[in-house]
């Protein structure tokens, strides 16, 4: 590619960058943006680098978000390969949201559920708020955990995130506001280093309602970023934050790149990178990373 001193990347979901949808993406940069040069492909009909001689205007941004295309533009002086991950795990590396489908359990999964969409929408006190909720499921009996982690599924491209990126050195870390049950095992079979959350009290065989203390909140993810990066000796513009909810946001607007993965409007707002339709192996192509860089392998 050219020497530009910016690049944009487009990202859709896997095969879908051709034809109509290749031509009017092609349209719009040709209307919004300086392009210097050809198209790099990293993942055929996936994802490719365009050279850019200046930001692009913000029309550009509007108009790739209505084709349905992840982008983020990268300037050259950024180090575009990162050597730290930080991620979020409900509803960023699972598809779901695991204290809801644990208060399905009990029966009482709508209520809990309106309750943690307004935390992560950042409506509500995140400590406050899992107080609440953990205190409804009060005398749940333990074998619920089991049942609810055999339900939870692995977001699609979260093993070829973490795995890649492990495999070309860097440290990876699952940091959840939920619960050490569901991030040990989850943590283990994505391939994160370690794994950091909340505890749930149980006593002879069933939940207390309580949480320990102290809570891993919003600023408890922002300090794991910080102790994360210091162990790897890298600075926190090379480190990736990756979350959906209020909670995150902090972590996310630190780290050289905070990802708003499918997002809750008010952390979408405030992130500069955004995946909102392909899958997390998004965050290895706004990285520089090609097709044949990404493994499934854990090393």
């Amino acid at each position: 590619m050219t020497n530009s001193p910016y690049t944009l990347t487009l990202v859709a979901a896997d095969g879908m960058l051709r034809g109509n949808l290749w031509e009017r993406a092609s349209a719009a940069l040709a209307a919004h943006a300086a392009v210097t040069g050809p198209a790099d492909w990293l993942a055929p009909a996936t994802a490719c680098d365009w050279p850019l001689a200046a930001v692009p205007d913000d029309h550009l941004a509007l108009e790739l978000d209505a084709l349905g295309l992840d982008h983020a533009v990268h300037h050259q002086d950024e180090t575009r390969r990162k050597r730290v991950l930080i991620a979020d795990m409900d509803s960023t590396i699972v598809q779901t949201e695991t204290l809801d489908e644990l208060a399905g359990e009990a029966g009482i999964k709508e209520q809990i559920a309106a309750i943690t969409m307004r935390s992560m929408r950042g409506e509500l006190d995140f400590a406050e708020a899992l107080v609440e909720r953990v205190a409804a499921l009060k005398g749940l009996e333990e074998a619920a955990l089991a049942r609810t982690l055999a339900q939870t599924h692995v977001m699609p491209g979260a093993t070829r995130l973490v795995r890649t990126m492990r495999a070309h050195g860097a440290t990876c870390w699952l940091v959840s506001g939920g619960f050490t049950y569901f991030t040990s095992h989850i943590g283990k079979l994505v391939g994160f280093h370690a794994d950091r959350s909340n505890t749930l009290c149980i006593a002879d065989g069933r939940l207390t309602g309580e949480v320990g203390h102290p809570i891993l909140d919003r600023n408890a993810k922002l300090e794991a970023l910080h102790e994360l990066c210091g162990q790897a000796g890298a600075p926190l513009a090379a480190a990736v934050a990756v979350g959906d909810g209020a909670n995150d946001l902090a972590m996310i607007q630190a780290a050289g790149m905070g990802v708003a993965f499918r997002a809750k409007p008010a952390v979408k707002e405030a992130a500069r990178f955004r995946v909102n339709r392909a899958d997390l192996s998004t965050l290895l192509y706004f990285q520089g990373y090609r097709a044949a860089e990404i493994t499934d392998d854990l090393r």
